[in-house]
């Protein structure tokens, strides 16, 4: 039985988090163009519930790490989330073989909205579509 966790302290927007290290360990980027990517991996133990599908938590983590990924300016402060919405489609296993592709829907001021896809990477069936809205720290004047 778990009885403690230490978690380290690191420096935000400096070094990855614990949190970030448990999200996106074993996802294999595929392919990044501007405003684009393309990550594939196969559905860990961490991220199933009992039933051995991919958990809805799991699914949501995933839009919000990807949805700001894809806005990412190396050298400055990671976005923050102001939105987020995720529709669950379809289900996937343990081990089945998904794909995410992340895009920037459109960018106005410090705003910017992306659209988040997870997707059977053989089949191209919807797993779950994200849209996740960000705002820019190092453009707000508050």
């Amino acid at each position: 039985m778990l009885s403690r966790v230490t978690v380290p302290t690191h420096q935000p927007g400096i070094e990855r988090s614990y949190f970030q290290d448990f999200i996106l360990n074993g996802i294999k980027i595929d392919r990044i163009d501007p405003g684009f990517v393309v990550c594939s991996f196969k559905v860990p133990p961490r991220f199933t519930d009992r039933t051995r599908n991919l958990a809805p938590g799991a699914i949501v983590n995933l839009v919000d790490e990807l949805g700001g990924t894809v806005i990412y300016v190396e050298g400055l402060p990671m976005n923050v989330s102001v939105d987020m919405s995720v529709s669950l489609l379809s289900t996937a296993k343990l081990t089945d073989e998904l794909e995410i592709t992340s895009r920037v829907l459109g960018q106005r001021g410090g705003c910017s909205g992306t659209i988040i896809l997870i997707r059977y990477k053989a089949t191209g069936k919807v797993v779950a579509e994200g849209r996740h809205s960000l705002l820019s720290k190092h453009t707000s004047k508050l």
